[in-house]
């Protein structure tokens, strides 16, 4: 049994729907189908019983479920363990895809300082997985903005900023001081694509139902704005192209920045990397 295919089969058994589990683990229903159809020929039983409303673990599958999980706590310990006896401690972080957060480059800096023994790898996401391939396995922990579907998870906020709507600087809107969500209800905005986290989605569209392209990178975003004059939000504070404005919403609630990862994960390097975080984005 791969560990991959242990940790779709855990979210698979804690979502109890292939589809939300698909979506978790960012990726397509039918290879995650593929993979525990698998693992049942592995075991030789049927580890879930499938229904029109989702699955249920058998006995066998309840289980395996409790030894997918020791088994994969105790590779997570194994890799910590090794990588210090090896004298290189790794941690892998998952940072938003929003590279002009100034708290990011004073973190790095502080982190460096504090911690030279430490090698810091980092797996850039894009705006469909908030999380940044946490849930996936992917990283140990990321740097990401609330909110989202926070189950499993301990969440640190680290900042909290105001929201603004992003215009062409052409757009009859562009030169108010303030606007209100409302006035931007005839408007396309930008949409994330299908099996996006909808807590996600829909703070990033004020609450509201909206209709408008879907994009995945903020580069993306930006060139909708340009092309189409689609509107988004954004975080203030944030450097754009000339051709683009923004303008505050006075009835939006701020855009929360978070360190994020699995609850009950005892790694020591997450411990001390988001008490650095918490300090650096203080200062």
């Amino acid at each position: 049994m791969e560990l991959r295919t242990l940790r779709y089969f855990v979210a698979v058994a804690e979502e109890r729907h292939f589809g939300r589990a698909a979506a978790r683990l960012h990726m397509s229903q039918p290879p995650l189908s593929r993979a525990i159809k698998q693992l049942e020929a592995e075991v030789g039983a049927r580890l879930f019983t499938r229904s029109a409303t989702g699955v249920t673990l058998t006995s066998v599958g309840t289980v395996l479920l409790d030894e997918a999980r020791a088994l994969l706590d105790h590779a997570d310990r194994v890799r910590v363990r090794v990588s210090a006896a090896a004298g290189t401690a790794t941690l892998t972080v998952g940072i938003l895809g929003d590279g002009t957060d100034p708290g990011v480059a004073r973190l790095a800096a502080v982190h460096r300082r504090n911690h030279p023994g430490i090698d810091i790898r980092v797996r850039d996401a894009d705006l469909s997985d908030p999380t940044c391939g946490l849930r996936a396995g992917l990283v140990d922990v990321a740097l990401t903005r609330a909110p989202f579907d926070e189950t499993a998870l301990t969440v640190r906020v680290l900042r909290a900023d105001p929201v603004g709507v992003v215009l062409r600087a052409d757009d009859p809107l562009a030169g108010r001081d303030r606007l209100r969500l409302a006035e931007l209800n005839d408007r396309r905005w930008f949409q994330f694509p299908q099996g996006t986290d909808p807590l996600w989605q829909a703070y990033w569209n004020g609450g509201t139902p909206r209709q408008g392209p879907v994009v995945r990178a903020v580069q993306e975003c930006v060139q909708a704005v340009l092309w189409n004059g689609t509107v988004g939000l954004t975080p203030l504070g944030h450097d754009l192209p000339a051709d683009l404005a923004v303008v505050p919403l006075v009835d939006m609630a701020p855009s929360r920045v978070v360190a994020v990862w699995n609850e009950g994960d005892t790694n020591p390097l997450i411990r001390s990397f988001v008490e650095t975080a918490t300090a650096a984005y203080r200062d």
